[in-house]
């Protein structure tokens, strides 16, 4: 025989756990087709070995089949992790792949928490001043590598590199130059009390925070967990959305350039259920900060409730935009406008219900109707685009299946309604849709695509009524030149984000959040700090003076 064997071992049979030759100790050539040369050899079994095969696999059978399936999944994700598993990334613009990354395992996930629990007690201990340094450079990097973070989220995720520019990548800055801010200012305080004694306060870190992110905004949602996290002396173990993580690579490597300690913040990529499931369940995990669909924000809050521990979950939105007659009709277009279209609709925060006082609802819709078809849709990469495809085809499918429902339940669609084909991309119009009765789950439920519904009402009660009565509590908007009215009636929205005569206007100094179904705790601000640190109170008894 001639030949190198391309294997690192001689191979062999694989009977009952044993690695084998075959039973008459014969050898099979493997020849390329590229050279027609020998490259390995194997063992060439008999009826003999194949017989003992069978007898090992039906003897192995009962306590395989007895295991739970996480104990299952855990053996085949160690199998998965040795052989070096890696998922394809898709650009939604073309549907062509643009990457791939590591497909996780359950064994990376236990070493990337056990990584962050190591590194604690250092970075905890380092005083916030030191902290705040650090998160400084990290924003500094972000800004010299604003092209390079742009360019991956708008091919990863599709969205116009307009905005990845101008807003996704800039918000990322601000948000980790405010909370280093913050971090200088992480104290606590002293309470008067009728004992004899002097109470202290402290706000303490909680040690490893899970941090897992959504699709549609991945740099800015890694930035607003990531940064509070890290500001108040936590580690974390990031998990981005599988099919757009490219942006979490690019802040993983800015974070270490910036001087972050090893183990204080790891990332790891792959199945979201089972290894959202298996992190969030860790018992070295000591909160969790969620953002995504609030089916799966809820099953996330069950298992660490069970653990007793801390959830932050920033959840679905179903938003109402509530326009008056006494509204300036052109701010108000603009707003009704930027609130369903920007980010192709895939927001939690869009204005999706549109709320229109009688008198002024056909001329609204006729601007719009007017209007919409000329917002400039095509190629994310085109600087001029404003709107870009959605996430994947199954994103549109859900799109084009709640459109559908509308119309079926008495809705009349206005503009737009259908997929559009081009480049191979899943691009939907901006989509208008009047009539529809409150009951529609196109009114009820999140329809994360540029689709308006619009209904028409009498009274500002009405208003409020068919605003507040959906099971979301997110973000909300009053477009009237009555400032009484606007400040009578967000008092009454159940939602917890709200804006007059405008829509999205966000800055990192203030809480965002929502009710009811749209999720637990708040991002931004120095509320987000209450998330990622507990209180401490220590009472130290003060003995009166002794009587003269």
């Amino acid at each position: 025989m001639s030949g190198t064997s391309v294997l690192a071992a001689p191979a062999k049979l694989v009977i009952g756990g044993e690695r084998l030759e075959s039973a008459n100790g014969e050898r099979r050539d493997i020849i390329s087709p590229a050279t027609g040369a020998r490259i390995a050899d194997v063992p060439e079994g008999t009826t003999a070995d194949a017989d003992a095969a069978i007898a090992a696999a039906k003897a192995a059978f009962p306590a395989w089949s007895a295991l739970s399936g996480r104990e299952r999944a855990r053996i085949l994700n160690n199998v998965a992790r040795l052989l070096g598993e890696r998922r394809d990334i898709i650009s939604p613009a073309t549907g062509a792949k643009i990457a791939d990354v590591p497909e996780g395992t359950i064994a990376d996930a236990d070493a990337a928490i056990a990584a962050a629990k190591a590194a604690f007690p250092e970075w905890s201990a380092l005083p916030g001043r030191e902290r705040s340094r650090i998160l400084n450079r990290v924003a500094q990097l972000i800004r010299e590598r604003l092209e390079d973070f742009a360019q991956a989220e708008t091919e990863d995720v599709g969205k116009p590199i307009l905005f990845t520019r101008m807003i996704d990548v800039p918000t990322a800055i601000e948000q980790f130059e405010y909370f280093a801010a913050l971090a200088q200012t992480l104290d606590g305080s002293v309470r008067e009390t009728p004992l004899d004694a002097l109470s202290l306060v402290r706000r303490e870190p909680l040690g490893v925070v899970a941090a897992i992110t959504p699709f549609n905004f991945p740099i800015i949602l890694s930035a607003s967990k990531l940064a509070p996290a890290l500001a108040a002396g936590n580690t974390v173990v990031h998990k981005p959305a599988e099919d757009t993580p490219l942006s979490a690579f690019l802040l993983a490597e800015a974070l270490a350039d910036a001087g972050i300690p090893k183990g204080v913040v790891n990332l790891i990529t792959g199945p979201g259920a089972e290894l959202g499931n298996h992190i969030v369940a860790h018992p070295d995990v000591a909160a969790v900060a969620f953002t995504g669909s609030t089916a799966v924000g809820r099953h996330i809050a069950s298992v660490a409730g069970a653990n007793l521990k801390p959830v932050m979950t920033e959840l679905g939105g179903d938003g109402a935009n509530i326009v008056f007659a006494d509204a300036d009709i052109d701010q108000a277009v603009g707003a009704i406008i930027n609130a369903f279209v920007y980010n192709t609709g895939q927001f939690c925060m869009s204005g999706t219900r549109l709320l229109v006082e009688r008198p002024i609802h056909d001329t609204i819709v006729g601007i719009l109707s007017g209007a919409v078809p000329h917002v400039p849709l095509g190629s994310p990469s085109d600087p001029s685009t404003v709107i870009g495809p959605l996430v994947s085809e199954k994103q549109r499918q859900r799109v084009q299946r709640l459109v559908e429902q509308a119309v079926a339940d008495g809705g009349t669609i206005a503009t737009g309604g259908a997929p559009l084909d081009r480049d191979g991309g899943y691009y939907y119009p901006p989509t208008i849709i009047t009539g529809v009765p409150n009951h529609s789950e196109a009114v009820q439920e999140e329809i994360f695509g540029p689709v308006l519904t619009v209904q028409a009402f009498d009274t500002e009660a009405e208003a409020i009524e068919l605003a507040n009565s959906t099971r979301y509590g997110l973000a909300a908007g009053v477009q009237t030149s009555d400032i009484a009215k606007a400040l009578r009636v967000t008092k009454q929205l159940k939602a917890g984000v709200q804006w007059v005569n405008g829509w999205a206007m966000l800055d990192p100094s203030v809480p965002f959040g929502g009710y009811k179904d749209s999720g637990l705790g708040r991002e931004s601000g120095p509320e987000a700090l209450l998330n990622y640190t507990r209180a401490k109170s220590v009472t130290i008894s003060v003995p009166p003076a002794p009587a003269s």
